[in-house]
């Protein structure tokens, strides 16, 4: 078995453990509670990832419990209501009782969707994260916010219902092109700036080569870790995991999902609430050039005004 780091999200809901390495996949079998052999299981992924992968997820879930694949077409205009809709028709049809297990494998879109789908069917049916986009590995799996969207914004109807398992394969981004890696690292940054000193430096050394996935998403993940655990509900300090989504909600919405990746547009968010501290002289000039060089050398196109 490769190396495999696993940290525990001590949700006053309901603890889960994170699991995170390469050629995790495979392995599912062993990662996933012992609770769940034996279950029924409806797996949601999306056409694009379904090719990639879904094929060797239903194998090593088919281990445990019998499996029924479900796949949506790729994208954030999807994270609908209509789309929910139709897969509470499918869970139906395939006879999901409250014994079973909804698993999604895919990006922050899926798992938003799969999450809210499993917080609402039946009152609530157990969840598996397998996230498979950076972004998704370092924030949108962990910590049990789930949502659609409706015409009038971003993540307007949603619930808190945590995981009780989230595997991150670090294998499988090294098929993401560039722009999704990017767009993924808007929000590792962020977890820096809210004050992880050796992430920060750690990336600030790097950036110009090549960072380890791995370190990154480890890193990452205990920093949401520690704050999901102190504050399950965002009833206080778990709103500082919302800088940059402000602003950068507010640009998906009104270019349509179409322009922006989620990550670019929290890291559009992230300069311009630097540049709002630094105009109210909060903060320095020197830091916001640091920050703004950061997300340059990672890929985020900024011309400040």
């Amino acid at each position: 078995m490769s190396r495999i780091r696993q940290i525990r999200v001590p949700a006053p809901s309901g603890s889960y453990t994170v699991s995170v390495g390469p050629d995790l996949l495979g392995q599912l079998g062993q990662l996933l509670p012992e609770s769940l052999r034996g279950r029924k299981m409806a797996l949601i992924t999306n056409d694009t990832v379904g090719a990639l992968y879904g094929k060797k997820v239903v194998e090593a879930l088919g281990r445990i419990g019998p499996v029924r694949p479900i796949s949506i077409p790729d994208g954030e205009r999807y994270k609908s209501m209509p789309t929910a809709t139709r897969l509470y028709a499918d869970l139906i049809r395939d006879g999901l009782d409250r014994s079973g297990v909804v698993v999604a494998l895919g990006g922050g879109v899926i798992g938003d969707l799969a999450g809210f789908v499993a917080a609402t069917y039946l009152r609530g049916v157990r969840f598996v994260q397998i996230p498979t986009t950076l972004l998704a590995q370092v924030d949108a799996s962990i910590g049990g916010k789930v949502a659609v969207n409706l015409r009038e914004g971003k993540n307007l109807v949603g619930a808190f219902h945590q995981p009780v398992a989230v595997v991150a394969d670090t294998r499988v981004l090294s098929t993401l092109p560039p722009r999704q890696l990017g767009a993924g690292m808007m929000e590792v940054v962020k977890y820096a700036l809210l004050g992880d000193l050796h992430l920060w430096d750690y990336l600030k050394t790097h950036a110009k080569h090549r960072l380890d996935l791995d370190v990154v998403v480890e890193a990452s993940v205990r920093d949401k870790a520690r704050i999901v655990a102190a504050d399950e509900r965002e009833a206080g300090h778990r709103r500082v995991l919302n800088l940059g989504h402000t602003l950068g909600h507010a640009l998906e919405t009104v270019t349509g999902y179409r322009r922006y990746l989620h990550g670019e547009a929290v890291g559009i968010g992230i300069v311009f609430a630097n540049l709002v501290a630094h105009r109210m002289r909060r903060q320095s000039n020197e830091h916001l050039a640091e920050v703004v060089d950061l997300l340059r050398l990672i890929g985020l196109e900024i011309s400040l005004p």
